[in-house]
């Protein structure tokens, strides 16, 4: 017994660090390589085939089947693995390209750098290719293609687009791109076997883990009813500080009420049509990094720029990352002018060096960031930026114009002296100072839109919903006042606890209030999100964080009572979580995504897995809360037990979630793209950050996780993984599920 926890310790330790090894390979080598020399590799499959046999093993020795749902959890992770080795031996994936009118039954496989030609049962025939935009817009919603089967003379009608698949025969076609030419190129899986073993491992998944938090003999119940009304943690984080500017001479820019009207009136960006308000705040969050400025509103911002560009153009306001563009811009500081981007020429400073720069030297990312930002005024001032002009061709589609566009001949004299004179218009009543009029005609302009769009702008209760959101939204402060407010709490529960007593009743109900304040401020912004944006705000950086803090804010609120230090930890997790949230994302813009992207399945492997890396949050929390505690009172061995006690009560639910998170996902892949396991980075460590926090459930195979302090170290380590899960896929290693 004793060699084989040994040997299984060994091999899950070798495991965990080629699959990392893997994930550096395919940052430098590309993921063909990656899977031909790491996972496809014969040593590779040799891990895991040890995995399972030490798994059998162990399953006999201790007699799992006399424990119905230890026995279906470790079978089914049996299950998984056969049918990953059964995919691996029998399916096939690979590209089909059809030419319109052209039958073609072969298609190209690509299998651990091996290429072949695979036969088809039947021909397939693209009838036609057909691209749908968004109402509207010319920005691409979905790839349809139209074909014919041909199985044995017998003639089908099929139809392919994103997110709907064909299925035909133990053969699944997935829309995967097309060319110039009007060719199809389908994606082709095959895979008879693996998918249905798999499946059925992730069922019986399922069925175990409901069936081990469920389990009134089970190890969780026990630790749950043992941990119920028992103290946690303590924590310590240094404040963060922030620098308020100076209030020097402000720039001009148009009243609150004119700005805001401005801001009702709509525009095309970023392939939708959007309340200019959007464009407006993305736009000052893009130059300033944050959405307000100097007591201005993104909308004043605007139209400082817009109208009075001279007094703008010497505002130290754009934001400069990297010493070297500042260097070059001639700058002390983080912030430019728009003219510290001209030499004495007028030419930009930054052109020559980004020629001059090899396309992989770091250097040039700091320098396309800040001539980003200058070529985005440039846009505004040439007029390519705001395209609010719509206009309707014969057959009834709608293009939406900038003022200086190319405009189309059959346009009525009327649209076109509006379009041309709209915004010169308004400037004279600016340099009037005729305030009253200037409102006029943004009102007037706000009619024409919705008059020639023929009502194709956003339902009235998306558009306020949008409006609302972009008001309500905040910045670093709500961060700061959380991770204070944590602080504070932190400090009273340490008097607390040396004086054995309850955390003080005014704190304790002054932080439950900010608390439940702040749950109910997050899921506003997420239910305006989702109005907003017309799917589940759910996968980008910004969306995941509002919800991890979310459900931070919720877990906290559940745990409040039977948890002395969950109000102070909730705080902090919540505040960090929002900084890095504000730093990272910035807000950004609101926009379709692809079908893909909308699919329920994908909604809820993502709220899983927040929610399993909020508990993995506070189990770190109360690690570090340990070693405080063993660094200032030793003796005090039996907080530290408890603090184990209380840790093991939330890891169940968060390795429980985070199973089910990953293989959510894994079959909304294989439903949106034929391949439920690619060895994408973020699946790899995601697959690690499960099999880390697995082993310290199984103390005893590996007996020292019985040591609460040997434990409580561990689960520190251990979020490194989630750290790099989350944060260093998308900053370093990349793939398909980074965050851009």
């Amino acid at each position: 017994m004793k060699n084989i926890r040994h040997l299984l310790s060994i091999v899950m330790i070798t495991l965990i660090v080629a699959m990392a090894a893997g994930t550096v390979v395919e940052k430098f080598r590309g993921s063909e390589f990656a899977l031909s020399h790491v996972y496809g590799s014969w040593w590779f499959v040799t891990l895991w085939a040890l995995v399972a046999l030490g798994l059998i093993i162990m399953m006999i020795q201790r007699k799992s089947w006399k424990k119905p749902v230890v026995c279906a959890l470790h079978s089914s992770i049996l299950l998984i693995l056969l049918g990953a080795l059964l995919t691996m031996l029998t399916g096939d994936h690979g590209e089909i390209t059809l030419k319109p009118g052209v039958p073609n039954h072969q298609y190209s496989i690509e299998k651990h750098g091996d290429s072949r030609t695979g036969e088809l049962p039947f021909s397939l025939t693209l009838d036609r290719f057909e691209i749908e935009t968004y109402p509207g817009s010319h920005s691409p919603m979905d790839y349809v293609s139209y074909l014919q089967i041909n199985d044995k003379g017998n003639n089908t009608d099929a139809k392919i687009s994103m997110n709907h698949i064909l299925k035909y025969r133990h053969y699944r076609f997935y829309q995967s791109d097309y060319d110039e030419e009007g060719n199809s190129v389908l994606a082709v899986a095959h895979d008879p076997w693996g998918v249905g073993v798999t499946y059925a491992g992730y069922i019986l998944l399922f069925i175990a883990i409901i069936g081990m938090i469920f389990d009134k003999k089970g190890p969780f119940r026990t630790l749950l009813k043992q941990a119920a009304s028992k103290a946690a943690i303590i924590l310590a984080f240094l404040s963060l500080g922030t620098i308020l500017p100076a209030v020097a001479g402000k720039p001009d820019v148009l009243p609150r009420e004119s700005a805001d009207k401005m801001g009702q009136m709509y525009v095309m960006y970023k392939g939708r049509v959007c309340p200019l308000q959007t464009l407006a705040k993305d736009f000052t969050t893009k130059l300033y990094g944050s959405a307000h400025y100097r007591g201005y509103t993104p909308e004043q911002v605007l139209s400082g720029w817009l109208f009075y560009s001279e007094q703008w153009k010497n505002e130290p306001m754009i934001k400069i990352k990297g010493s070297e563009a500042r260097e070059k811009l001639g700058i002390d500081g983080k912030y430019a002018r728009l003219t510290d981007f001209s030499d004495i020429y007028g030419e930009n400073k930054l052109d020559a060096t980004i020629k001059s720069l090899p396309m992989g030297d770091p250097r040039r990312k700091s320098f396309n960031a800040a001539n980003e930002k200058y070529q985005l005024i440039n846009m505004l001032y040439n007029g390519q930026l705001m395209r609010m002009f719509p206009h309707a061709d014969s057959l009834k589609e709608i293009t939406w114009y900038a003022q200086n566009d190319e405009l189309p001949l059959n346009i009525t004299d009327e649209e076109y002296l509006f379009i041309r004179k709209q915004l010169s218009l308004c400037q004279e009543y600016v340099v009037k100072r005729d305030f009253e009029s200037l409102n006029k005609v943004l009102d007037k302009t706000k009619i024409y839109q919705e008059k020639y769009s023929l009502g194709q702008v956003e339902p009235k209760a998306q558009y306020n919903a949008e409006r609302l959101y972009n008001r309500l939204t905040a910045g670093r402060w709500l961060a700061m006042v959380n991770i204070t407010l944590g602080l504070i709490c932190f400090a009273a529960a340490l008097i607390c606890i040396g004086k054995g007593r309850k955390l003080y009743k005014p704190i304790r109900i002054g932080a439950t209030l900010w608390m439940v304040l702040l749950c109910a401020f997050l899921a506003t912004l997420f239910i305006l999100r989702w109005i907003v944006g017309g799917h589940v705000p759910m996968a980008g950086s910004f969306d995941s964080m509002n919800l991890l803090a979310l459900s931070v804010g919720i877990i906290t609120l559940c745990m409040r009572n039977k948890y002395e230090m969950a109000l102070p930890a909730g705080l902090l997790i919540t505040g960090f979580v929002l900084l890095v949230q504000m730093m990272g994302g910035a807000n950004p813009p609101v926009t379709h995504l692809m079908p893909v992207l909308t699919s329920p399945l994908l909604s809820l492997h993502v709220t899983v897995i927040m929610i399993a890396y909020a508990l993995l949050f506070f189990i770190m929390l109360n690690g570090i809360s340990a070693v405080f505690v063993r660094l200032t009172n030793a003796d005090n061995t039996s907080y530290i037990e408890r603090l184990q006690q209380i840790s093991m009560v939330m890891l169940y639910p968060a390795v429980a979630l985070l199973a089910a998170g990953i293989f959510v996902g894994a079959v909304w892949a294989n439903i949106s793209w034929g391949d439920y396991w690619s060895w994408d980075p973020k699946e790899v460590w995601a697959l690690i950050t499960l099999l880390v926090y697995a082993m310290p459930l199984h103390k005893s195979v590996w007996t020292s996780f019985n040591k609460p302090m040997f434990f409580h170290i561990y689960s520190i380590l251990a979020f490194l993984s989630v750290i790099i899960t989350y944060f260093g896929v998308n900053i370093i290693l990349g793939g398909m599920h980074s965050y851009a």
